[in-house]
């Protein structure tokens, strides 16, 4: 791995060591899990899959436009630049549908209510495909040499 990529990726898992206590103090249902609840209800798995989900998109959407400016632009560059814009929005969602599962909070709702809420959820899954699904096809077509 280049140097350049490396002290930022440790950078990042530092800092997500690092909030762990935070999730704790603020009465993050997750990180208060002992093994007797977890035994007694046997389904906790969702919860550590929720924590991981997020720092690996983390690294994904990294990795998407790290790939996309070493292609330096053309259709295989530009496809992978929307691609990353899908995987910026999809960590943005995600993030959003962590923090209700843990704390019962949905931001979209509240701030524009509830059917503009369900709105936005469904228009940024729109972008999200659209993005991902246009980066996929300009590479599909650059590899064809069309």
């Amino acid at each position: 791995m280049k140097k350049s990529v490396l002290i930022p990726s440790i950078l990042l898992i530092f800092i997500i060591f690092l909030g762990l206590p935070i999730f704790a103090q603020v009465n993050c249902s997750l990180l208060q899990v002992n093994n007797a609840s977890v035994a007694a209800e046997g389904h906790k798995i969702s919860y550590w899959s929720g924590v991981m989900e997020l720092p690996f998109l983390l690294i994904s959407v990294f990795f998407a436009f790290a790939t996309a400016r070493a292609l330096k632009g053309g259709r295989f560059g530009k496809g992978m630049n929307l691609i990353a814009w899908g995987f910026v929005v999809m960590a943005i969602g995600h993030l959003h549908m962590q923090i209700e599962h843990f704390y019962g909070y949905n931001i979209f709702k509240s701030l524009i209510g509830e059917t503009l809420g369900t709105l936005a959820w469904f228009i940024a899954l729109i972008i999200t495909w659209g993005f991902s699904g246009l980066g996929f096809y300009s590479i599909l077509k650059s590899s064809r040499g069309k």
